[in-house]
């Protein structure tokens, strides 16, 4: 298998990163809430409710793209065998998870105003909470199994597993009747979400993906400090 990067050089990159990320994700924060609690306006028909959107929809977005690239390189880790891919997985899972539970959480309270439920067994939900499911075997797997190598395997193949649920999640409003409405935003035709509501939206998601990026970066360097500590380059 192939060596990780040397801890000690990438663990000083990742402390001088971290700051400039916490930074730029405060600052980009403050201006998304501003924009979201403040700018931009009510929906005709959901009040002052819509403003859940600007959590719920980042949050869903993050933590479907996290999830799509820990299983991406988990066909690298399985096909290449390269070490530093499962250290990488094993960093983004936390956020990605939580991220996952913030989507589900915002949209149960959306829910409530919007379909006059907190929960209702919709294709997109369900296929969220089974989203969630697969993060949290993911992460278990590494506390449940006792050898690495065998943990880095079972890992993978939930990852690989999971990522046949992200289209399904993706198309679920085009292949089923659901209570959830259709894509607003699409990227080959044009958007039905009006600029007052998508410019805090996008910010706001900016903002969600900075602080995953700040989380993944605390803890792969926490994973390197152990590698660092027990004197390991190799297992």
């Amino acid at each position: 298998m192939l060596n990780y990067f040397n801890p000690k050089n990438t663990i000083l990159i990742i402390n001088r990163l971290q700051k400039y990320v916490l930074i730029l994700f405060l600052l980009v924060l403050v201006i998304g809430l501003l924009e979201a609690l403040v700018l931009s306006p009510e929906d005709y028909k959901q009040s002052d409710s819509v403003r859940i959107m600007y959590v719920h929809v980042p949050s869903a977005w993050i933590s479907l793209g996290i999830f799509s690239i820990i299983s991406i390189l988990s066909f690298g880790i399985l096909i290449f065998k390269n070490k530093n891919f499962h250290l990488i997985t094993k960093s983004l899972a936390p956020s990605g998870f939580v991220f996952n539970l913030i989507a589900l959480v915002t949209g149960s309270i959306w829910g409530k105003p919007t379909w006059g439920t907190w929960w209702a067994w919709d294709a997109r939900i369900t296929s969220m909470l089974l989203l969630a499911v697969f993060y949290l075997m993911f992460i278990l797997s590494w506390r449940v199994v006792d050898n690495n190598e065998k943990a880095i395997k079972v890992s993978s193949i939930i990852a690989i597993l999971g990522l046949i649920n992200i289209p399904i999640i993706k198309f679920s409003v085009d292949w089923w009747s659901t209570l959830h409405q259709p894509a607003s935003i699409n990227l080959l035709k044009e958007t039905s979400i009006h600029s007052s509501m998508l410019l805090p939206l996008g910010i706001m998601t900016a903002a969600f993906a900075l602080f995953s990026i700040l989380i993944f970066l605390m803890k792969y360097n926490t994973e390197l400090i152990k590698i660092k500590n027990k004197g390991l380059d190799r297992l």
